[in-house]
Order: C-alpha cells, then sequence, then structure tokens
C-alpha cells in the first residue's frame, strides 16, 4: 500500500490543495514515495484496474478531508511506468522557388547554387534533383519522461525543425516518419491536450506583472472546477518552482518600460505554457539570448520540470559545460541530418572511435560543433559521420540492449495517461468521460466555457491597457482637438447656401476624421499576433472568444469618444434637431468609429507589418471618402465606380447624418434673392437683384419675392442624391459593417493563424 502525506494545514502556503506534491521544499514538486504496508493474507483479491473516474474521485476526496495528518490510499493505483516519446526516419522537405536567370547567367546561378550547397550554413540543408530543399532527413531516437534531450547543430541544421515535426507543427501531408508516444500513434489533438511548446521569443504582454501573467495562464489552461484558491496555489508553486520569487511583483517590461531581467522573462515565458502541468514539453532554443549564468538557472528550471514526470525536448545553439551536465540525451544535426545521437558521457568515446579524440580540458560539444563544420565545408560534407553514427549506434544498441522488448513501457498509453493524472499531473487534461480514454475524443478541446474564456481575455487585456493610459489618451486628444478645430472652424454656421455648403463639408470631414483615427488600433492586435497564435496553437482559448472579448471591450472607449466628439461640436457648429437631433448625431458617430474599428482590425489581421497596414489603411479610407457622394454625388458617379459607392464605409454615416440635418421640408435654405449667391450675380446690388426677381416671375408665371423659399432641405438631400436610404437605415447599415468585418476578422485569424509549416 503506498501512501501520501499532506503537510499539515498550518503552513503559510495555499500548495495543501496539491497533495500530491512535496511542498516541504518550494521548489521541489515530487511524488514521495513509502514503504508498502504487509497485506493480509486471509483476504486474497483480484486486482481490478481502476477508472480514471475513480481515480480522480480519490484525489478529490483527498483534497475535500480536513484532519491534520492526511493520509491517502493509493493502492490500487497503477505503477509509474516512464513516458518515452519516440520518432522513427522523420524527413521533411520543402520546395524551393527558382530564381529567375537570364541565359548569359546561367553558369554563374549554377555556381552559386552549388556554392549554396556545400558551405553556406543557414541554407545549406540537402537538395535534389526535384527542386526541393531536405530540411529533415531521416531522424529517429526517443526521449524519456524525467529526461532532457537536447538538439545541437549548427545554424541551419533542423534544430528547430525537428521540434517543430515533434511537437506536430509541421502538416501531416508533408511530414513524413512516425511520432509515438509509449509505442502509440500520437494524435494532433491528444498531443495538444498533454504537451506545451515554448517559442524561442519571449512574447509577454509588458504591463503585466510576472504573478499575473501566470494567473492569466492558469485561469487559461486550469479548468473551471478548480476554485481560484487552488489555482492561485499553483501559481505560488510554479513561481517557487521557477525560482521567479523576487520578480512575482515586477512588470514584464518592454523597451519604454523597465522589467524582469531576460533570465526571468525566459522562464516566465517556460512558466505560461507549463502552468498545466504537461506531459511533453517542447522548447525552441530556450538559452538563446541569455547570459550563461541565466541560460544555467533557465535549464537547471527544465531539469527540474523533467524530474517532476515530465519529457523535455529542447533545441540549444551550444551549451557550456555546466548546462551539459544537465542533459541527459544528445542529437547533432548536421544537413538535417542525425550525426550523433546519445548521452553526453559518450562523446569522448563516440569521437576518439571516429578517429577525432577530444581533447582533454575541452568542452564536449564545442569540439563536436567545430569538427561538424570543418566537415561541411569538405568536398563529402558530412557522409562519413552519418555512416559512422549509424554503425556506432547499431553496434551500442546490441550490445546494451540485446533484449530491447523487455525496456519498453509495460503500460498502455491510456494507462500512462490516467495514472499521470492520478498523480497530479496534467491538470486540464481530465477526460470528460472518465471511463472511456481511448480515443482523443474523449478529452476536452478546452479547458474552460466559452464565456469563461471571454472574461479572462476581456479581464487580462483591461489590465494591461490601464497601466499604459497614455494609448487611449492620445487617441482622445486627437479627437479632442479636431472636435475643437471644427466647432471653433465652423462656428454657429447660418442657413444660407454658403451655410449649406460649410455644412455639408463639416459632414464630410467629420465621417472622415472619425475612420482616420480608428487607424490608431493597427498595432494593437499586430502587437499580440504572435502571443495569440502562441495560446491558441496549443487550446488555450477559443479564436471566437479573443474577437467578442476584443470586441465588446472596445465599446466603452468608443463610446467615450464619439460623446466628446458629439458634444464639442454639435451645438457649437449649430446644427439642428435639439436633442433627439444631438442623440441621433452621437449614435452616427459612434456607428462609424465602430465599423472604422473593425475594419482597422480585419485589415491588422491580414496585413502583419505596422507600416504597410497604415499604408494601405490610409489609402482605403481615401477611396473611401472619395466615393461617399460628398466629392461627386451617386448620380454623377460612372456607372462602372457605382458599386464602390455602395461599398464605402464613409457613405452611410454622411448621409445618415446629413438627413438628420435637413430631412425638416418646412425650413427654408434658399430664399429669394439668396439664388444668386452663388453666381456672378451675387455681386449686384439688392435693388438690381428685385428686378430680376420681377423678371423671372412673370417669365415662369409664379410669384417670387425676395421672402419666397426656393430650397428647403428636401431639395437639398434630392440635390446630393440622398433619396434612396432613410437615415435610421443608414445607422443600422454602419452597425453590420462593423459586425461584418468583426467577423472576417475571425475567419482571418481562423485561416491564417494555423501556426504550422506547411
Amino acid at each position: 500500500m503506498a501512501c501520501l502525506e499532506a503537510p499539515p494545514p498550518t503552513t503559510t502556503n495555499d500548495n495543501s490543495h496539491f497533495p500530491f506534491f512535496d511542498h516541504t521544499t518550494p521548489i521541489n514538486m515530487e511524488l514521495r514515495d513509502f514503504k508498502p504496508k504487509p497485506k493480509p493474507k486471509s483476504k486474497p483479491h483480484t486486482k481490478i484496474n481502476p477508472s480514471l473516474g475513480e481515480l480522480l474521485k480519490r484525489v478529490e476526496e483527498s483534497q475535500t478531508n480536513t484532519p491534520n495528518h492526511q493520509i491517502l490510499d493509493l493502492s490500487s493505483v497503477p505503477q509509474s511506468y516512464p513516458f518515452v516519446l519516440s520518432f522513427h526516419n522523420l524527413t521533411y522537405s520543402v520546395k524551393v522557388r527558382r530564381k529567375l536567370a537570364l541565359p548569359f547567367t546561367k553558369s554563374s546561378a549554377e555556381n552559386d547554387s552549388s556554392s549554396d550547397i556545400g558551405g553556406d550554413i543557414e541554407t545549406s540543408l540537402c537538395k535534389n534533383n526535384n527542386n526541393t530543399k531536405i530540411l529533415l532527413n531521416g531522424i529517429s531516437g526517443e526521449a524519456r519522461e524525467g529526461e532532457i534531450m537536447g538538439v545541437l547543430g549548427a545554424s541551419g541544421s533542423g534544430k528547430s525543425t525537428l521540434i517543430d515535426a515533434l511537437a506536430d507543427r509541421i502538416s501531416k501531408e508533408s511530414l513524413k516518419g512516425l511520432v509515438s508516444l509509449n509505442g502509440e500513434v500520437l494524435e494532433s489533438r491528444l498531443l495538444k491536450v498533454i504537451s506545451a511548446y515554448v517559442m524561442q521569443d519571449d512574447l509577454l504582454f509588458p504591463m503585466l506583472t510576472v504573478e499575473e501573467t501566470l494567473m492569466f495562464s492558469a485561469d487559461f489552461r486550469l479548468p473551471r472546477s478548480l476554485s481560484k484558491s487552488k489555482k492561485r496555489a499553483r501559481v505560488q508553486a510554479l513561481i517557487d518552482q521557477l525560482g521567479l520569487r523576487n520578480a512575482a511583483k515586477t512588470v514584464i517590461g518592454d523597451e519604454g518600460h523597465r522589467g524582469v531581467s531576460g533570465g526571468e522573462r525566459r522562464r516566465v515565458s517556460i512558466g505560461i505554457d507549463i502552468i498545466h502541468d504537461p506531459i511533453v514539453l517542447f522548447l525552441d532554443e530556450p538559452t538563446s539570448g541569455l547570459d550563461s549564468t541565466s541560460a544555467f538557472m533557465v535549464v537547471k528550471v527544465l531539469k527540474r520540470i523533467a524530474q517532476s514526470g515530465s519529457i523535455v525536448v529542447m533545441s540549444i545553439h551550444q551549451p557550456s559545460y555546466r548546462i551539459l551536465s544537465l542533459l541527459d540525451r544528445l542529437i547533432f544535426l548536421s544537413h538535417g541530418q542525425t550525426v550523433y545521437s546519445g548521452s553526453p558521457a559518450n562523446l569522448p568515446l563516440f569521437f576518439s572511435e571516429f578517429g577525432h579524440p577530444i581533447p582533454e580540458n575541452e568542452n564536449r560539444t564545442e569540439f563536436a560543433l567545430d569538427l561538424i563544420r570543418e566537415l561541411e565545408e569538405t568536398p563529402g560534407g558530412t557522409k562519413s559521420l552519418v555512416e559512422f553514427n549509424n554503425s556506432w549506434q547499431a553496434k551500442t544498441n546490441d550490445e546494451n540492449n540485446p533484449n530491447r522488448t523487455t525496456n519498453r513501457p509495460k503500460l498502455s498509453l491510456k494507462d500512462a495517461i490516467n495514472a499521470s493524472i492520478s498523480r497530479g499531473k496534467l491538470v486540464s487534461g481530465a477526460p470528460k468521460d472518465p471511463n472511456n480514454t481511448t480515443t482523443t475524443g474523449s478529452f476536452p478541446t478546452f479547458a474552460n466555457p466559452f464565456w469563461m474564456e471571454m472574461v479572462v481575455i476581456s479581464n487580462r487585456s483591461v489590465t494591461n491597457s490601464r497601466r499604459m493610459p497614455e494609448l487611449f489618451g492620445i487617441r482622445l486628444g486627437a479627437v479632442l482637438v479636431t472636435g475643437i478645430i471644427l466647432a471653433t472652424m465652423f462656428w454657429n454656421l447660418d442657413s444660407s447656401p454658403k451655410g449649406v455648403q460649410e455644412r455639408l463639408g463639416f459632414f464630410a470631414f467629420a465621417m472622415s476624421t472619425t475612420f482616420y483615427t480608428c487607424a490608431e488600433a493597427i498595432p494593437v492586435f499586430l502587437q499580440e499576433r504572435y502571443i495569440f497564435m502562441r495560446e491558441t496553437a496549443y487550446n488555450a482559448y477559443r479564436r471566437s472568444s479573443y474577437v467578442l472579448a476584443h470586441s465588446l471591450i472596445s465599446i466603452p472607449s468608443l463610446v467615450f469618444l464619439s460623446l466628446t466628439f458629439a458634444a464639442t461640436t454639435f451645438w457649437a457648429v449649430g446644427l439642428a434637431g435639439g436633442l433627439s437631433g444631438f442623440f441621433f448625431f452621437f449614435f452616427t458617430i459612434f456607428a462609424a468609429f465602430w465599423a472604422g474599428s473593425s475594419f482597422v482590425t480585419f485589415l491588422s489581421g491580414v496585413v502583419t507589418h505596422v507600416m504597410l497596414g497604415y499604408t494601405v489603411v490610409v489609402a482605403i479610407l481615401a477611396y473611401f471618402l472619395l466615393f461617399s457622394g460628398f466629392f461627386i454625388s451617386r448620380d454623377r458617379i460612372p456607372p462602372y465606380w457605382l458599386w464602390f459607392h455602395y461599398i464605402s464605409l464613409v457613405k452611410y454615416p454622411y448621409e445618415a447624418v446629413l438627413q438628420n440635418e435637413f430631412d425638416d421640408p418646412i425650413k427654408c435654405f434658399v430664399k429669394g434673392i439668396q439664388i444668386f449667391d452663388q453666381s456672378p450675380l451675387g455681386a449686384v446690388p439688392a435693388s438690381t437683384k428685385g428686378e430680376l426677381l420681377k423678371t423671372m416671375s412673370k417669365t415662369l408665371g409664379m410669384n417670387i419675392t425676395g421672402s419666397t423659399c426656393v430650397t428647403t432641405g428636401t431639395d437639398i438631400l434630392k440635390q446630393q442624391g440622398i433619396t434612396d436610404i432613410s437615415k435610421w437605415n443608414c445607422l443600422w447599415i454602419t452597425i453590420a459593417w462593423g459586425f461584418f468585418f468583426r467577423i472576417l476578422f475571425y475567419f482571418t485569424l481562423l485561416l491564417g493563424s494555423k501556426n504550422k509549416r506547411s
């Protein structure tokens, strides 16, 4: 009988919610082993393998017991057998685009191509006659639970490609070979549940503290059934495990804000991906850009993670002697081929038998990498080393494992995952159906429901934005300054013909300004793009949750900006409609901000560069303004451009505010002699204008005096070609444009953020 002893509840740390971990030392989270008690011989029984539901029930009961000395009976829990991640004959190639070359430069192009194959390390992976480049060529090996496997090689040797292949970041159609866990082929969905991938770049929100960053990750990756206190306890235990206690309250920081150090930032990046305690952990050069001490601390943390029951696979460029002592298995790559695979301790023997013994007091990996690079520059390349490795591996395997089948894990993958979960691993991986774990469909794709993801995303975004008030302040300042300039420029317009033209100009500029001020939303998603891709790659949350959450949190700021602009300009310009007119003007401004923000957000999902994004947005908004109906009315637009008039985002809010201003059929804007104001006759004396009116009256057979209303607001709308859509329909269409572009943004994320190589 095996027992687990939890620490007494008087401890100051809330880690008592995790009775499977030893919390007496902050950084150790290991399963305690106790001597089994002798079983009574008088009660023999047949051992029955429990279902996962029964195991989880025992875990829950152990967590709810209140005595000071908690004992959990795990006599029927299967013994722990190590996970083994095996990969066999992995091959991956990509097509190389042909370079256009003139006939007289053919020979030089061929020379360049041959030199690329022979010497350039960055592009030195093999090419075949079908104009394809082989990035991985028959790579095989295995990584075991409790160990760190390091993938080494020069730049361009295929290290990151191998990590991507193992982490299912290469499409199945392109990758040849087999990846299995405990002898069973890994499906993509199951791998996402039981693994984590840490990218080379530290993709974090700059204004969140270390503790907040890990807590938000816990809210995403840990199930809702786990209480807030237990999630917080998990975060605190992870902070201790990562050695981040002194930096827990420090913001991450960026170029403009001082934050944690580079090594601490890297450990936070690792922490957010292991918050759910995955079984397999992949890392792409986690020590890149760090000094030797920080790099050693990072790998030391990875060693603790491996010893807690995980498989750790990492690529590393050139490990120091101290880091090498923490690695359990090594794979050296050259041109996508394996030139060494085995323990670091066997490196001297391997190269000695190859004929290049490693000198004393020299770093083994540095010697190996230097030798590999020298061989790459020779005509034969590393072919001799690859062939020697194959024969050496076959010989050592026969000597060390004459009966290799006896070393295979005795548990199936299902049972191994069950036992791992019962020991506290894979917090978010509990199956939906405890009695059926034979298929990946029994595992939940996401740890939390849809609405919970939206709450966490919104809370994180608001917290990060609240600490950078200057971003919203600049946008508010731009809207306020623009409103003040327009208010003072178009101060208290009259109802004369000139006043009508000035009103048209005010509305056109005001509506286009609302769209142009939305351009600041371009860098918002571009800065979060790779954070989003990292989090959604392993199902931290749904893409739809991200789109809806960011749509909802944008509304309050848009309402405030719209109210500021409307209040600044409406009464100062002297617009018509009273209080009801003001509210319609406000709603139209808000709809324009909503549509513009959605449009820019959609473009930020399509365009990946900030400057290119600004160029595209400014150009398209200029086209929208051109076809809005202000510069040329709808009746005068050529038929072949009329379609652009109807997709112009500026058209609908512009027509809405015009109808709000001029829809009064009684209000007069042109009276009597004012009809001459827009012609050269406007400069003649008033008496002469009166005589002209009398002459026109006789000719037309109607009495036209100086006070006769010639043009009403309805006439102005007809002159502008605004007759087909009512003002309320214009408002709803503008709002609908906003929803349409949000939907397009969702499909852009769905199709454009697969985060896989083709």
